[in-house]
């Protein structure tokens, strides 16, 4: 078979502009994500036009009953998994600690640690047994610094990022890479989703700059898995021009 990529929250913005790029690229694709019609979209357009294979999961990463089912009943070629790109994550509320939305806290916690853990554990051991493949971890900026009101959220990226240095020690005997790539600004449904669906609030975030675009961050995705066998890129931090830092940002 062809390399294989799957890729998590597959459905829309990073992890739908890695899968046409990795298709482009010839890859086949797993591609996993909550939302059945626009995974059936996304895997029929890029099955029609670049003509590889598609396999597609319905499932949520934060169930990990069912995230391991669907995975492990895969077929075995399936498994010949080569790159990982943990994608799945997301951002809800933008309220100071002592006003949180507890539930808020749950999905965050449990999409962004704990659903990047469960997908990770199993694939790893993929991997393991070839000896070979590379993890992708999408982190942000928010995993190198704090920001007002981004309390739960920063803590989820900061614990990402620790994640990331941990897996390359423990896969490095296995010859697994292992890259944390952490974005700043990039124009995607993120803040539509932190402000649970109000555009008018979510659109603001980007006025006045050119924020990144998905494309963007699955170019330098492309750029990390393309490099030679004894190369690693092991974090890479992309942001806007016109962003500093994750609250420094000229905007005109």
């Amino acid at each position: 078979m062809s390399k294989i990529a799957l890729i998590t929250g597959a459905t829309s913005g990073i992890g739908a502009a890695c899968a046409h790029l990795f298709a482009a690229q010839g890859y086949n694709l797993i591609l996993l994500g909550r939302r059945e019609q626009l995974l059936t979209e996304v895997s029929k357009h890029l099955e029609d036009k670049y003509a590889v294979e598609v396999k597609k999961i319905v499932a949520d990463v934060r169930d990990n009953e069912d995230l391991s089912y669907r995975l492990e009943t895969l077929p075995q070629q399936w498994k010949k998994v080569d790159v990982l790109i943990n994608n799945a994550g997301l951002s809800q509320g933008l309220d100071p600690i002592d006003k949180g939305n507890i539930d808020d806290w749950d999905t965050m916690i449990d999409t962004n640690v704990k659903g990047l853990l469960y997908t990770t554990r199993i694939v790893s051991n993929w991997m393991i047994a070839r000896k070979s493949g590379h993890i992708i971890n999408i982190g942000s900026i928010a995993g190198k610094e704090v920001y007002p009101n981004g309390n739960v959220y920063c803590a989820t990226k900061h614990a990402v990022d620790a994640l990331n240095k941990s897996m390359r020690i423990d896969l490095l005997p296995h010859g697994i890479k292992v890259t944390a790539i952490n974005p700043g600004m990039v124009e995607t449904e993120f803040s539509k989703v932190r402000f649970k669906g109000d555009e008018g609030r979510a659109k603001k975030v980007y006025d006045g700059l050119e924020p990144l675009v998905a494309k963007d961050i699955a170019e330098a995705i492309w750029f990390v898995v393309s490099r030679p066998a004894h190369v690693n890129i092991n974090d890479m931090l992309i942001m806007p021009t016109a962003q500093a830092t994750g609250t420094i940002i000229n905007r005109k």
